[in-house]
Formats: C-alpha cells, sequence, structure tokens
C-alpha cells in the first residue's frame, strides 16, 4: 500500500504539478515527501492524490493538492521563515509549510480539528509546527510578527490583524472574495502600503 500511494504522489507531482506551472524545486521536492493520505480519512485515501479538494469533516475540506502548491509558490519561502497559517484543518498545508520554512503556527477555529491535526502532526513528527486552537481572523499576536501569513480559507476582507503582524517585506496569501468572485491574492507589506497582485480564480471554504 505504501509503494502504491509512493508512486501516485510521484504522478501527482508530474501530471498535476509540474503539468502546470509548479516550477519551485523546492515546492516540488517537498510534496513528493509529504504524504497526503495520512491527513485524510481511511475512507477517501483511495482519492489522496486526485485532482480535488477532498471533505475531512466539519463542513472542511482538505484543499486541492495543486492550489497548495500555488499558494507555497508564490510564497518564495527559503528556509528561513516564521509562518502563521490559518485554517489548519486536517494539517497538510501546515506538514508542507513546515519543510519550506524555519516555524509554522497553524491555528484552527474548530477545535475537533485542531486536536485532529495536532496528533497527526505530532505522529509524522513534524515538529516545527505549532497547532493553535483560535479564531485565525484575529492573528497569532503571541508570536508576531510573521514572514508569511496565508489562508486555506476564502475571506472578503483582509483582516486588519493580519496586516499588523506581517513584517515589512513579508506576505499574507489568500483567496478574496470579490466581485469576479474568489481570487488567489498575494499581499507584499511595504513601508507604507500594501502591493497586490491577483493569480487567478480558485474555490475554498468560507473563513469561519
Amino acid at each position: 500500500m505504501l509503494n502504491k500511494f509512493k508512486k501516485q504522489r510521484e504522478a501527482m507531482l508530474i501530471n498535476q504539478l509540474q503539468a502546470r506551472d509548479i516550477s519551485d524545486q523546492r515546492v516540488l521536492e517537498t510534496f513528493k515527501q509529504v504524504p497526503r493520505e495520512k491527513f485524510i480519512k481511511q475512507d477517501l485515501q483511495r482519492y489522496a492524490y486526485t485532482d480535488n479538494p477532498l471533505a475531512i469533516g466539519q463542513g472542511q475540506s482538505i484543499s486541492q493538492p495543486y492550489v497548495v502548491a500555488k499558494m507555497c509558490q508564490l510564497a518564495e519561502l527559503t528556509g528561513s521563515e516564521r509562518v502563521l497559517d490559518v485554517g489548519a484543518g486536517s494539517g497538510y498545508q501546515a506538514a508542507i509549510l513546515s519543510l519550506l520554512a524555519k516555524q509554522v503556527f497553524t491555528i484552527e477555529i474548530i477545535e475537533d480539528l485542531a486536536k485532529q491535526a495536532k496528533i497527526k502532526l505530532q505522529k509524522l513528527s513534524y515538529k516545527n509546527v505549532e497547532v493553535i486552537y483560535g479564531d485565525g481572523q484575529l492573528g497569532f499576536k503571541e508570536e508576531a510578527p510573521f514572514d508569511l501569513i496565508i489562508s486555506a480559507a476564502a475571506s472578503s476582507t483582509i483582516p486588519l490583524s493580519w496586516k499588523k503582524q506581517i513584517k515589512i517585506s513579508g506576505k499574507i496569501i489568500l483567496p478574496l472574495i470579490t466581485q469576479r468572485g474568489q481570487e488567489l491574492v498575494r499581499l507584499t507589506k511595504e513601508k507604507t502600503a500594501f502591493k497586490q497582485e491577483s493569480f487567478g480564480l480558485v474555490a475554498f471554504v468560507p473563513l469561519v
């Protein structure tokens, strides 16, 4: 079974990531290492490497692999960063980020999901991830400022707390709800303002 999932993971890398626009070698190597099947329910594991989000309970989902990879590539991480991951969900994105950054704080407002994510991440030995049960819209001021704040849930506004808790030259990446729909945006904090860029339409669960 392990060999089966490994082959599926390698196929995902080629067919879903490299075949599109994922070219960051650190991101690709990380996706090759993280076992997505470990972050979903057993009855859905056969779909672990399909090009789709999957339900994880509580009305939430684990994001489509390509979209997670796209967000990580936009983050341009070098390995020295401190990251706030908003919406821990299953813990999969936090696991990916943990191999790309120095320290990851992942916050989840649904207590049961936070507990499950913490157990999974500890069991799989992702030691530089801290799971917090709390409201991600408030950020996590106890550990601010961050080099990156990344959200796996859509919001119609960018919380002021995030803007305050990000470093100069740091990035905020999220699906932003606009008149066009949900747009994947990256904000880079400059000295007096934020530079905002859009990278196409996406579909995420709403930020709660």
